[in-house]
């Protein structure tokens, strides 16, 4: 199985005001525009899952129906295990029901998106030295079960190589 992972694209900053719950603080405009291009990076890319899980946040699940429009990507499904209450290891269980399937995609936020792929690919969730950027997608293959470094990393794209994929 492939496995896309994805970290939320440029969100506004934390604003208690503006935001008294942080799962509503949205993407801003700038963060939309880029991130439609590095959507369409994906689909130049040929990288199609065939489901997609998605925090219930508001930046994220903005980012999953950016992937929807410009990737061509399904329509995700919300996965409270990708949520900031939740460990790495949680993903896990998540991703497991989909392990026989050709590709899955889930969208999350930093740290948990970084330490979820070391965790796959090194068996810790902080071994690996990664950097996920805000738009940033992993493609990881698992060949078995979801599990402590069952995973093989076969690319790491930031925002704007995919931006330049796209054309």
């Amino acid at each position: 199985m492939l496995l896309y992972l994805v970290r939320h694209a440029i969100a506004f900053e934390h604003d208690p005001e503006a935001w008294p719950d942080d799962r509503d603080r949205p993407l801003t405009p700038e963060g939309r525009r880029r991130f439609r291009r590095a959507a369409r990076g994906l689909r130049a890319l040929e990288a199609l899952p065939d489901a997609v899980l998605s925090s219930r946040y508001v930046r994220a699940w903005q980012t999953a129906e950016i992937l929807v429009d410009d990737a061509r990507w399904p329509a995700p499904r919300p996965c409270p295990a990708l949520e900031s209450a939740a460990s790495p290891a949680d993903a896990l269980s998540a991703i497991d029901p989909y392990a026989a399937g050709g590709a899955l995609a889930l969208v999350g936020h930093e740290p948990h998106i970084r330490q979820l792929e070391s965790l796959l690919i090194c068996g810790e969730d902080n071994r690996a030295a990664l950097e996920v950027r805000k738009g940033g997608v992993a493609c990881l293959r698992l060949d078995g079960p979801a599990a402590p470094g069952a995973a093989v990393l076969l690319w790491h794209a930031t925002p704007k190589l995919l931006r330049a994929a796209a054309g």
